[in-house]
């Protein structure tokens, strides 16, 4: 496993519509492992293959220790309810800012064995899902944000 470098806002590839993954190769599979480590080592929550410079449709998301979902292909196929919540990014640093998301959302995907399986979030786990496959539409989250935190408001939340 390697740790790869998270791309920042302002390169194109995290502007790009990624490509559906049509076979799960072993260099699926190494970028998978990569991403899992890329991950751990920048303590997130969720990374997406655009964001390590890969026009793919896969993502991570790991909201509690342990509970890793690889999503490959993935899609919102349900959603429901509001809600209003902070949100920062890897690709992104420094930056928080409100967003409107869904309560509830029940996504489908594959594993990387190419198993279908369906999960359902709520609050922290159902933002991460749509954060991350909005990366793979070519979107992040200060495109929809209701309001982005000023360095101030950033200082005042986080005590420093």
């Amino acid at each position: 496993m390697a740790k790869l470098n998270i791309v920042k806002l302002g390169d194109e590839v995290l502007r790009k519509k990624c490509r559906p993954v049509i076979e799960i190769t072993p260099r699926i599979l190494t970028l998978l492992d990569d991403m899992i480590e890329t991950l751990h080592d920048a303590d997130g929550v969720g990374l997406a293959a655009p964001q390590v410079g890969v026009v793919r449709r896969i993502c991570l998301v790991e909201v509690e220790e342990g509970e890793l979902y690889e999503m490959i292909n993935p899609e919102i196929i349900e959603a429901e309810g509001e809600q209003e919540e902070l949100e920062g990014c890897l690709s992104l640093p420094g930056k928080w800012g409100y967003t409107k998301r869904p309560e509830k959302v029940t996504v489908r995907a594959l594993d990387r064995h190419g198993k279908e399986y369906t999960v359902t979030g709520t609050g922290l786990k159902a933002r991460a899902f749509c954060h991350e496959i909005d990366h793979l539409d070519g979107k992040v989250f200060s495109d929809e944000a209701v309001h982005m935190l000023t360095q101030r408001e950033i200082d005042e939340l986080f005590g420093e």
